[in-house]
């Protein structure tokens, strides 16, 4: 739980942090990290909830980063798409909670925190 909550709070500060650096023409160095941290919030969304976590909680965290990056149309639809790709890359894999998928859960978790740290701290205020 506790774990939960540092990802969460280290993704809003990432993406607070970079949202107030402006883009021009070239993809800013903190993109791919973002569209990781993305898929990264997909696949929680769907092991979470196979392993028995019910409701929309990592939705609810990329509607946040969403709301906080504020993206034009096009980089919106990369956002949505990476979650998507992480969301859909279990599913043809686990049709129920295993010791694998447990697994998986942790190491998704540990790199979500690693993520939005070194986002914030590389390329935050």
């Amino acid at each position: 739980m506790k774990r939960r909550s540092i990802l969460v709070a280290l993704c809003l500060t990432a993406s607070t942090a970079i949202s107030t650096r402006p883009v021009f023409g070239a993809e800013a160095p903190f993109e791919p990290g973002l569209m990781r941290l993305a898929e990264v919030l997909g696949s929680l969304h769907f092991l979470r909830n196979l392993c028995g976590e019910k409701g929309d909680q990592w939705r609810a965290e990329m509607g946040k980063l969403l709301e906080s990056e504020n993206p034009n149309a096009d980089r919106r639809a990369r956002f949505i798409a990476s979650f998507n790709r992480g969301y859909r890359s279990f599913g043809g894999t686990y049709t129920q909670c295993t010791p694998s998928a447990s697994e998986a859960i942790s190491r998704y978790m540990k790199e979500g925190e690693t993520l939005s740290r070194e986002i914030a701290s590389r390329y935050g205020n």
